[in-house]
């Protein structure tokens, strides 16, 4: 009786031990574990959430350009000013964005042009066009307007790049001194050169444009030395410095609407 009263006592503090023991353990691993690092704590994350949405340049809305449009009736005594736009517009039709200049703001250009007074003439290219053959188009309206009494000194025929070279084609085809032409970044050496070939004269008054870091275009002085004595009447070039290239002819810059104004006016 007295050994089985003992054994159960000591059955009894085994547990009772056991019981200790496991307490301490875990409070043991209790104080040893680290503390959660932040990555640990923070929410799962999913893809596709969370994320800033992109912010996109706003883009022009698609201009009405039928007030553009060669006027069915000529008024003798207004001026009238024509504008060629760049190749991109011909590729991408409009709103045209270029990768490195941005939006072509050609709606905002005739905006800014048709500002100073001038009746604007222009249209959207179809793609690809070829510039003899527009160059005549433009030749055969601006022979309308001399034919309705428009003095030739009161009309000018402006061209951006492709636009510009479609210019210089008309110059040559209307042989005319007294119109005013503005040709801006188009005289790259090639061009220049490519124009001699074709024994491309410019006549009237030849006004150049382009941007010092233009790697597109450059001096129109080859070409205007090739057409000394053959029909240019007075020329002039101004080299800006804004440092865009043929950035300049994305936008209505002062820097080159002010000396076509100018230029227009006389």
């Amino acid at each position: 009786m007295f050994c089985k009263t003992v054994n159960g006592l000591i059955a009894m503090l085994i547990l009772f031990a056991t019981a200790i023991a496991g307490c301490k353990t875990a409070q043991s691993e209790t104080m040893i574990r680290p503390t959660p690092s932040k990555a640990e704590t923070a929410p799962s994350f999913t893809p596709g959430t969370n994320i800033p949405p992109v912010t996109q340049t706003q883009l022009s809305p698609k201009p009405d350009l039928s007030g553009y449009a060669f006027p069915a009736s000529i008024d003798p005594a207004k001026r009238y000013l024509f504008y060629l736009h760049g190749k991109i517009i011909e590729d991408q039709g409009i709103p045209a964005i270029s990768p490195d200049y941005g939006e072509y703001e050609y709606a905002a250009i005739l905006k800014k042009l048709g500002g100073y007074g001038f009746v604007v003439i222009s249209e959207q290219r179809p793609k690809d066009t070829d510039s003899v053959e527009y160059a005549k188009k433009i030749t055969d309206q601006v022979t309308a307007l001399l034919k309705a009494g428009v003095p030739a000194e009161n009309i000018t025929i402006v061209g951006a790049s492709k636009g510009a070279g479609i210019v210089i084609y008309a110059s040559h085809f209307l042989e005319n001194k007294e119109i005013n032409f503005v040709i801006l970044g188009i005289c790259h050496p090639d061009n220049v050169e490519g124009f001699k070939q074709e024994e491309i004269y410019l006549y009237g008054n030849v006004l150049s444009i382009y941007d010092s870091a233009d790697e597109l275009a450059g001096s129109c002085q080859g070409l205007f030395s090739f057409s000394e004595g053959k029909g240019i009447s007075r020329h002039e070039e101004i080299v800006l410095k804004i440092g865009t290239g043929h950035g300049i002819l994305f936008k209505p810059l002062d820097e080159w609407v002010l000396p076509v104004i100018q230029w227009a006016g006389r």
